[in-house]
């Protein structure tokens, strides 16, 4: 759960293995946008982690605790229970999703978040960048994965696709920029909503309905 009384907290996971591609760029003006909301935004790099991908044990939807694999991980899931608000990206690689974010996805996905879903009832949002194709069904992917996890998606008008090639070329994407901006700005505030209305004591406005084990 969110610290309550502190300030509202983002996570942005970028998929990129570009240190400095065009979703660094995008995140940049993110934390800008973001933070005249009173939001601070923590980005975590993918290609930086300490990540190892799924191998053949094939356990994952037998197991009633998390993957044993000794990896980043473990370490990020307390820091996603306390945040706000998360932030998928990728670029498009290949008609779909750089390799880097369906690593992630399925590593905390089917291996730590099932069990707990710490991001249940947070804000999330997506943003996709590349050069001309395939946008859509990559953030559509993203976004399946949010909703998977129980999160709160504000529209925000069309999609956060991003268009450029060279590297802070989205920049110049003034429509997609603006999408961007529109989802930021919807986030925060309703992140700060559901904050208020927690720190008034207010009931769970999106009590869960009971779900089976396999459900989870």
């Amino acid at each position: 759960m969110a610290e309550q009384g502190g300030r509202i907290k983002f996570f942005g996971i970028n998929g990129s293995e570009r240190a400095d591609g065009n979703g660094a760029h995008a995140y940049r003006f993110l934390e800008a946008v973001l933070a005249g909301e009173g939001v601070e935004l923590e980005v975590v790099n993918v290609w930086d982690m300490d990540l190892r991908p799924c191998g053949a044990c094939g356990d994952c939807n037998f197991r009633s605790s998390p993957c044993e694999v000794d990896d980043a991980l473990p370490g990020l899931i307390p820091k996603l229970a306390a945040c706000d608000g998360v932030i998928f990206s990728a670029p498009v690689h290949g008609f779909g999703p750089s390799p880097t974010l369906p690593t992630f996805i399925e590593r905390i996905g089917t291996g730590h978040l099932r069990f707990d879903r710490v991001l249940t009832n947070k804000v999330g949002g997506a943003f996709v960048t590349g050069r001309r194709y395939s946008h859509v069904e990559t953030y559509n992917y993203l976004l399946q994965h949010l909703l998977l996890n129980r999160m709160i998606l504000p529209g925000a008008g069309f999609p956060a696709v991003l268009f450029g090639d060279a590297a802070g070329e989205v920049l110049e994407d003034t429509e997609g920029m603006e999408m961007l901006r529109r989802m930021a700005v919807r986030m925060a505030r309703l992140a700060r909503l559901l904050r208020q209305h927690a720190e008034l004591g207010g009931a769970d406005l999106l009590a869960e309905a009971s779900f089976s084990e396999r459900d989870r």
